[in-house]
């Protein structure tokens, strides 16, 4: 940086005097970036760097997980990255606090694997699913997962990001984005103060959580809120499998009990959206107490009665799904959860975040010029069918997952329960096949096809034995009826073709702007 700046014609003393004042600025800004964290509203400090038109390549809304992983990778490819966030506080979440293990390795080739360490961050090795008094374990194959709170791993990546000197972080509000003749040039947004101002880049990159304002632009957008997440936590306890997910499966909702840290535990009630009791007029409460307390493994109960008692310890999360439907458009681009958004009860959220932060930074790595906004969009569209494999396998499987395990007084749903938990229970290449889609570690739809149809075929079997009988035909057909009901839409939603046939979508063989050959 400094040899920019020394000047050569003015005697060796001038030179030096000019490399000290330069060097010393140098650091002054290195030493500002790195201490964003502590202190939250100096995080404008570097906005300076992208003030001016052209001096800025990427705009990314958003600061999260995505948003915060994102800029670090871009930043370290040499992009000039200005990021605007809401709030730059640590987010308070009841999410987003589990990273599989392929959500572990994306996060090695982002190059953050330390942003896990130093915030108490606790490994876990798989899941134990517990129903009717008997349990089936999935243990994650080779690679171990993280459990932590979710503010101080997203704090952990702006801090990572913040300290890159090409990347600058402030917070703000972005209220709309800059169109001209079809094309994206940048955003407005309120700054900290409330004063409207306006950042301008060849390339916008929207990533700003399941709450997006900015989606409706740039996809078409069916959200479904299934069910609602409550979450407290327990504190100095003991899980019955430490390093593993306690899951419960039964009436009323799921549970599931995870360490957190070393001395907190998060439970989680999935309670679905059409009976959600309030909490401030203690309904909540009370809904645990008697409905969901009698389910939960003896050697947690009476932590989980005294975490209810505590006051304003009881939070509600509404848990949206939609499936991704861009509508590509020059200047601008959508990952994350403002892009895509499955069930959170197998934790994948992340992992599908971190994946297409992968993909989108290789993508872009061979661009050195963004400012064809047309032909950059078409050579970006190949991503929507790249990403397929890791997105649509924990995609599906996470909301059918959440689909089959909510109680129901259907007898097919409920036999369809019962085959997924003995399914999980034959343990060898069936329960480790399902841990490894899970993980992450296996993103591969076909794989998840082979399950689904060994998992029907287990079932009517089940419902055949000893012998077949009009009776047991009817119940095997139904079974059939509902699991087929259940899979389909969730495929159908995520494109059969992209998802299982990648290799027919023309978009598959697009490559970079100017590149001969081109394909598309």
């Amino acid at each position: 940086m400094a040899d920019n700046y020394i000047v050569g014609v003015a005697g060796v003393l001038a030179s030096l005097l000019g490399f000290v004042f330069l060097y010393y600025k140098y650091s002054l800004v290195r030493f500002r970036a790195r201490s964003k964290l502590k202190r939250p509203a100096s995080m404008e400090a570097t906005r300076e760097n992208c003030e001016a038109v052209g001096t800025t390549d990427v705009i990314i809304v958003g600061a999260g997980v995505a948003g915060a992983a994102l800029a670090y990778s871009l930043g370290k490819d040499g992009r000039r990255v200005r990021v605007i966030e809401r709030d730059l506080n640590a987010p308070r979440r009841i999410s987003g606090e589990g990273l599989m293990p392929g959500g572990c390795l994306k996060l090695i080739e982002l190059g953050l694997e330390d942003c896990v360490e130093d915030i108490d961050a606790q490994p876990f090795h798989g899941l134990v699913l517990y129903k009717d008094g008997k349990d089936a374990t999935l243990p994650f194959p080779h690679v171990a997962g993280k459990l932590f709170h979710n503010g101080r791993f997203v704090q952990r990546l702006r801090e990572k990001a913040a300290s890159l000197h090409n990347v600058s972080l402030e917070q703000g509000t972005v209220t709309s984005m800059i169109e001209e003749n079809g094309t994206i040039k940048g955003v407005h947004y309120k700054d900290k103060s409330g004063q409207p101002q306006a950042a301008y880049a060849p390339l916008t990159v929207v990533c700003d959580g399941c709450f997006s304002n900015l989606r409706r632009s740039l996809c078409n957008p069916k959200v479904n809120t299934p069910s609602h997440f409550v979450g407290f936590v327990l504190t100095n306890c003991k899980l019955p499998n430490e390093n593993y997910v306690t899951f419960i499966l039964g009436e009323p909702s799921p549970v599931l009990f995870y360490r957190i840290s070393g001395t907190e535990v998060r439970c989680l009630v999935d309670v679905p959206s059409e009976h959600v009791p309030s909490v401030s007029d203690g309904e909540m409460a009370h809904y645990l107490k008697t409905q969901v307390a009698p389910k939960v493994l003896p050697e947690l109960h009476k932590s989980f009665l005294s975490a209810i008692e505590k006051k304003d310890n009881i939070r509600v999360m509404p848990i949206r799904i939609m499936a991704a439907a861009p509508h590509p458009t020059p200047g601008a681009f959508m990952i994350g959860d403002a892009f895509n958004m499955r069930h959170a009860i197998t934790g994948g959220g992340m992992t599908v975040a971190l994946s297409d932060v992968v993909l989108l930074r290789d993508l872009l790595r061979p661009l050195h010029d963004l400012s064809d906004a047309s032909a950059v969009c078409e050579y970006l569209d190949s991503f929507y069918t790249l990403r397929k494999p890791m997105s649509s396998t924990i995609n599906t499987l996470a909301n059918v997952l959440q689909k089959v395990f909510s109680a129901s007084s259907d007898p097919a749903m409920q036999a369809m329960q019962q085959t997924c938990f003995g399914y999980t229970r034959l343990g060898g290449l069936f329960s480790n096949g399902l841990s490894a889609m899970i993980s992450g570690l296996c993103p591969r739809p076909f794989s998840l096809a082979f399950h689904f149809l060994a998992m029907a075929m287990y079932g009517v079997g089940r419902l055949l034995l000893p012998f077949p009988s009009p009776k047991r035909l009817r119940s095997g057909a139904e079974l059939l009826w509902v699991a087929s009901s259940v899979l389909l839409p969730f495929i159908w939603s995520e494109g059969v073709r992209q998802m299982f046939f990648p290799l027919t979508v023309p978009a598959y063989y697009r490559t970079p702007p100017g590149n001969k050959g081109r394909n598309v």
